[in-house]
């Protein structure tokens, strides 16, 4: 049996990684052995946006106490875990996509060696425009998080073991670039239809 792979996809904060694993929750078949993660957050619920599992902190504490996470970080504020359930999936074959941190790959790929992250790319004025558009934070913090973005991706790109989807278009065509790209990682000829 093929030793199954982790997608750990990476992007900055308005590079649509969301949306990109919620298109791709909506176009894969079991047939394809992939799995799309939830996250366990300690964010309200009605946040918005990405498919989560909202959690208290002292309830994401406990679990992570009873070694409940297959991996977790600390970003913004909030606590992120990745849930056991992923190294069952990977231990029976199944290829799992998970919404990772920059931050974290390291450690990812410490816990798990068949790590292949996917940076989910945008250009600068794009990723400013869809942050301004989200009106969360000032623009000074924009500019520092859009400075941030830039330095981590050129780091990233510089590494031959970082994947890359464009997602400066219709999110149709970044989701079907991801899926092909995972298709092609898998070893399967599937393609989804735009």
């Amino acid at each position: 049996m093929t030793m199954a792979k982790l997608f750990y996809v990476i992007g900055p904060s308005g590079a649509g990684k969301d949306s990109l694993l919620n298109h791709l929750r909506q176009h894969y078949s079991p047939d394809d052995g992939i799995a799309v993660a939830h996250r366990y957050i300690t964010r309200d619920a009605n946040a918005g946006g990405e498919n989560y599992i909202s959690l208290s902190e002292e309830e994401f504490l406990h679990r992570k106490e009873a070694g409940l996470f297959f991996m977790d970080w600390q970003s913004h504020g909030y606590y992120y875990g990745i849930g056991l359930e992923v190294s069952i999936w990977l231990g029976r074959g199944i290829n799992v996509v998970v919404n990772g941190s920059r931050g974290y790959l390291p450690e990812a790929r410490v816990r798990f060696n068949n790590v292949r992250p996917i940076l989910v790319h945008v250009e600068t004025d794009i990723l400013r425009e869809r942050l301004l558009a989200r009106g969360r934070e000032p623009n000074t913090q924009i500019e520092k998080r859009l400075a941030r973005a830039s330095q981590s991706d050129s780091d990233l790109l510089s590494s031959n073991t970082v994947l890359k989807v464009d997602n400066n278009g219709p999110i149709e065509l970044a989701g079907k670039a991801l899926f092909d790209l995972i298709m092609s990682e898998v070893g399967c000829s599937r393609q989804v239809a735009i």
